[in-house]
C-alpha cells in the first residue's frame, strides 16, 4: 500500500541501511522531494535538535508517520 509522502512529513527508516550508517526505526522530517516521489532527502535530527544525517533515501527505504490528533483536538476542546 503506496502513502502519500509530503515535504516536512515526520517519517521512519524502514530496514537498515549500513552504508549511510541508519537503522530501521530511525526518525526524521523529509526536507526535499526528489523526482516524482521516487525518492526523498531526509534530514535526521538527535534529541538536541542537532542535525546528526541528511540522506538521499527511496520511497521504499522510508514510511510516513501520522497520528490521529486526538490529543491536540482534546486540549483544544479542553481549553
Amino acid at each position: 500500500m503506496a502513502t502519500h509522502i509530503n515535504m516536512l512529513d515526520a517519517v521512519a527508516v524502514t530496514e537498515d541501511l549500513p552504508a549511510p550508517g541508519l537503522t530501521a526505526g530511525e526518525v526524521g522530517a523529509v526536507v526535499e522531494i526528489l523526482g516524482d516521489g521516487e525518492a526523498f532527502e531526509v534530514e535526521l535530527c538527535d534529541n538536541d535538535g542537532q542535525t546528526y544525517g541528511l540522506h538521499t533515501l527511496r520511497a521504499n527505504q522510508i514510511m510516513a508517520l501520522h497520528t490521529r490528533g486526538q490529543a491536540l483536538r482534546l486540549h483544544v476542546e479542553a481549553a
